[in-house]
């Protein structure tokens, strides 16, 4: 039986043109307010950022069949998506005004099997370190019983970002 999905985004350049300009931390609560609109990965993915403070992002999603490889579960690189989208963030809401991040490297540890059956999972990122040209962070994919799905840790390159 064929299914289908159909979603819509907003243009990226909308909140693309705000990093910078305020602190990350501003950015990421304007980001989950809706002021400005959220990345289009996320409506790709169905994910949505839940909660952020300094140090900290919270992601969370309902796992469906659209998320699923060919041995029927949870296809790894949704993880990823989710264990980088909160490692990153995390570093984003230490960031000051005026200075951006990408990230370096992602090392994923898959460490349960994700199916719709599992129900809502979270990925929450944590800073770990913040130095001037690089951050680390890690983040924990978690199930509603908050048993341990994946953990991952991101190295993160620190640059400035002018105002636009």
């Amino acid at each position: 039986m064929t299914r289908s999905r159909t979603y819509s985004w907003q243009d990226p350049g909308l909140s693309a043109s705000a990093v910078g300009n305020e602190s990350g931390l501003e950015f990421l609560r304007r980001l989950l307010t809706g002021e400005l609109p959220a990345p289009p990965l996320t409506a790709t993915l169905g994910f949505t950022l839940e909660q952020v403070e300094f140090g900290r992002a919270v992601f969370a999603m309902e796992p469906g069949e659209q998320h699923y490889n060919p041995i029927g579960s949870v296809h790894g690189g949704v993880y990823a998506s989710l264990l980088d989208s909160a490692a990153g963030c995390a570093v984003q809401s230490a960031l000051p005004a005026g200075t951006g991040y990408t990230s370096l490297d992602l090392n994923v540890k898959f460490l349960r099997p994700v199916t719709v059956d599992t129900g809502k999972i979270r990925s929450v990122g944590t800073l770990l370190n913040k130095g001037r040209r690089t951050a680390l962070a890690q983040a924990e994919l978690l199930d509603s019983e908050e048993r341990l799905l994946a953990h991952a840790t991101s190295s993160c390159m620190l640059f400035p970002v002018p105002p636009r």
